[in-house]
């Protein structure tokens, strides 16, 4: 199955930006979706946005606007740009990716069956 890498986590302070990457390896004929999802303490893990390999995005309410997810088939790697980030956006940051033999629709979030380390986002105000 394919392996996820995160990077770019960070500190910010509100109405900033950060850029999250999310190095890929081991791509097969099922990896379906690319996505990011979010876990701030005390809740549970959240979709934020997908994306399917015909570049189709999905965004959840709380990113549209706001997020911006995309990916770089070349370099195997998967971003969200962040902008506009409040102390709500704090969390632990996951890639994930979805591995099916049929083809799921990417704003499904619980289709996403591959999960990154994660990255922590932080948000002052």
């Amino acid at each position: 199955q394919v392996q996820l890498v995160e990077y770019g986590g960070g500190s910010v302070q509100a109405g900033g930006s950060l850029r999250l990457s999310c190095a890929a390896s081991g791509y097969s004929y099922r990896t379906k979706c690319m996505g990011w999802f979010r876990q701030a303490p005390g809740k549970e893990r959240e979709g934020v946005a997908g994306i399917s390999r015909a570049d189709n995005t999905y965004y959840a309410d709380s990113a549209k606007g706001r997020f911006t997810i995309s990916q770089d088939n070349a370099k195997a790697t998967v971003y969200l740009e962040m902008n506009s980030l409040t102390p709500e956006d704090t969390a632990i940051y996951y890639c994930a990716a979805a591995e099916s033999s049929s083809w799921p629709w990417c704003g499904d979030w619980g289709l996403f069956n591959v999960w990154g380390q994660g990255t922590q986002v932080t948000v002052s105000s």
